[in-house]
């Protein structure tokens, strides 16, 4: 600012918008059309971090994994065009995920905008549908402001803004009087109402309900203690989505995981035979598609987006309604329950399911897997540890066998599934966490996208842990064409050694390829992780993960040959269907399946 003038450069006014909502960091590549937002950038060194990805997808991926981590606006850029562009995937995923992210595009300078100039183009209509904010500067003046909209905009529709702006107006000097930012108005929403008629009458349901289940979202993040005062008052058996793994310790005894492909094996059995679901916090994508809830006799929902309410099912019960305080208050209205025979007969199969997991996180022969891998990954981490996960195989298999606590972050590309999220994201994690251990878990698809910003973890020292699940194949969408197709294609592909890409980019590189390297390998990646980034590259097998959406073992629907060969392809000798719990208990059953709900 100059006190002779009284102005100040609108890309420094626009920068310390950015610094007055909180934002010390953010991702991106220079390009000609947005060297002026890099000039501002330079001056305001001291006060926010600029983040030099290799490519700007990893800067969008990474600015939206910011948001998931810590709920605060995430930030990226990119020039006029191909820059912009390459931010697309990014944006989605945060789209997808309803979390703030800013996207600030370069363009042409004002006196070359609409004349066909180099890489200059109507930007506006490419983010139109990614966007809940979307604007074209056309003022120095105006600058600071719009992008203390597009910050309002984003936290308040919890998506993503994005400005697109012309090279030559950060350049310019505005009047120091004619900005300012509504960062200290800001206020996050607070809803503390509960019903207590509703609450009452979900209590009431429940009480009455003979096969019940709790079936809980991201949204009752932080309630994990009423979570499990409630199951266990009224006997009530707990799976969750996906996401919302960690919620509860995994291997919990009540705990059945979640439904569909990326899941459990009990969640699915309950599912299918639940009589009365509440469903809180929850956005299932596939209760539609996979008719999740065809056989529920009362469908209770608790949620604090109205937009939620009655989405995936026609409810009995809709309560608006924060998770935590709405589950303590049905708890209170409720009286304690004796156990059941459906709460017997699921404990049993949860125990049941969790020594299977188990004894294939334990092998100590034959080829190596990724179960074992996982239990490498167990023995190092801690209650306070970080995993980005990449999308494919290495969801399906987490959600299995990464033990969590409710004090560990797990995140990925929920409903977007981008493949190559893995990377950007630690690469966040570690810039927000920088005191606490950060994985990234990655199969050889995924990591194959993004491997060159490996190197951004080298230039900017950020110690973390990178595994590299390696089977030269797309193994998830392989294992839906064994489903679905008449045969393979496009699914494999030639090795790559990421060891070797690790060292040459300056960083620790292994590559195990036995069960018993595992352990000296990860305690070794432990060490050099408190210092400096470190790569693990495993070489596992092309076993399939077991199908449990598709479970080969009740006599009563297989054949004796069948039911054998299932178990021998999955190791799975001792897994005894659920049926058989519930005869034993005595428990009526509806005799249905969920559908898989794929595409």
């Amino acid at each position: 600012m100059s006190k002779e003038t009284n102005t100040i450069n609108a890309g420094i006014a626009m920068i310390k918008v950015l610094e007055s909502w909180g934002v010390d960091h953010l991702y991106g590549i220079p390009g000609g059309s947005i060297n002026s937002t890099m000039d501002a950038l330079l001056k305001e060194k001291d006060n926010i971090k600029y983040i030099q990805v290799r490519h700007e997808e990893v800067g969008a991926m990474a600015a939206a994994a910011d948001a998931k981590l810590t709920g605060k606006i995430g930030v990226a850029f990119g020039s006029a065009g191909p820059g912009g562009t390459h931010l697309l995937n990014g944006l989605y995923d945060a789209r997808e995920d309803h979390v703030p992210v800013l996207a600030l595009v370069g363009q042409f300078g004002t006196s070359g905008m609409n004349m066909d100039t180099f890489q200059e183009m109507n930007e506006n209509p490419i983010y139109a549908d990614v966007a809940v904010y979307n604007v074209t500067v056309v003022t120095a003046e105006s600058l600071p402001h719009i992008i203390d909209e597009a910050i309002r905009r984003a936290y308040a529709n919890k998506g993503v803004a994005v400005v697109q702006i012309p090279v030559d107006l950060p350049w310019k000097d505005i009047p120091s009087e004619s900005w300012y930012s509504s960062a200290n108005s800001h206020q996050d929403f607070v809803y503390e109402h509960v019903d207590v008629q509703q609450a009452q009458s979900i209590a009431d349901i429940l009480s009455a309900a003979k096969r019940p289940l709790i079936y809980y979202g991201i949204g009752t993040r932080g309630a994990g203690q009423e979570l499990e005062e409630l199951s266990n008052k009224l006997k009530i058996p707990l799976m969750s989505t996906y996401p919302a793994k960690g919620i509860l310790p995994d291997r919990h005894p009540h705990y059945l995981g979640s439904a569909n492909r990326v899941a459990h094996k009990p969640a699915n059995d309950a599912l299918a035979q639940a009589d009365v679901i509440l469903f809180v916090g929850s956005n299932y994508p596939f209760a539609e598609v996979s008719n999740a809830f065809k056989n529920v006799e009362k469908f209770l929902q608790i949620d604090l987006d109205p937009s939620k309410l009655g989405k995936r099912h026609h409810t009995d019960v809709a309560m608006l309604a924060d998770a935590k305080l709405a589950l303590k208050k049905i708890t209170e209205l409720s009286s304690e329950k004796e156990e059941t025979p459906w709460w017997q007969a699921n404990l049993e199969n949860i125990k049941n399911w969790n020594s299977y997991l188990d004894k294939i996180e334990h092998k100590t022969d034959g080829d190596l897997q990724a179960y074992q891998v996982y239990n490498a990954i167990n023995s190092i981490t801690n209650e306070k540890t970080i995993f980005s996960l990449d999308v494919g195989d290495v969801n399906q298999l987490a959600n299995r066998h990464l033990l969590l606590k409710e004090s560990n972050i797990h995140f990925t590309s929920n409903l977007f599934a981008s493949m190559g999220v893995g990377i950007p994201g630690s690469i966040a994690a570690k810039l927000n966490y920088p005191d606490r251990q950060v994985f990234s878990l990655s199969g050889d698809g995924g990591a194959a996208m993004v491997m060159q910003d490996l190197v951004t973890q080298v230039q900017y020292n950020l110690p973390i842990i990178n595994v590299v699940f390696s089977n030269n194949q797309f193994g998830f969408i392989k294992d839906e064409q064994e489903d679905t197709n008449n045969g393979y294609l496009g699914t494999t592909f030639n090795d790559i050694d990421f060891s070797k890409v690790a060292d040459s980019m300056g960083m620790a590189g292994f590559r195990v390829d036995k069960i018993s390297d595992l352990d000296l390998v990860f305690k070794k990646a432990k060490e050099i992780a408190k210092n400096e980034p470190v790569l693990i590259d495993v070489l596992i097998s092309g076993d399939r993960p077991i199908p449990v959406e598709n479970m080969k073992l009740d006599p009563d629907k297989f054949s004796e040959e069948e039911i054998d060969s299932f178990k021998k392809r999955y190791d799975a000798e001792d897994l005894i269907p659920f049926s058989e719990y519930l005869k034993k208990y005595g428990v009526n059953t509806v005799n249905e399946e969920i559908g898989e709900g794929g595409f």
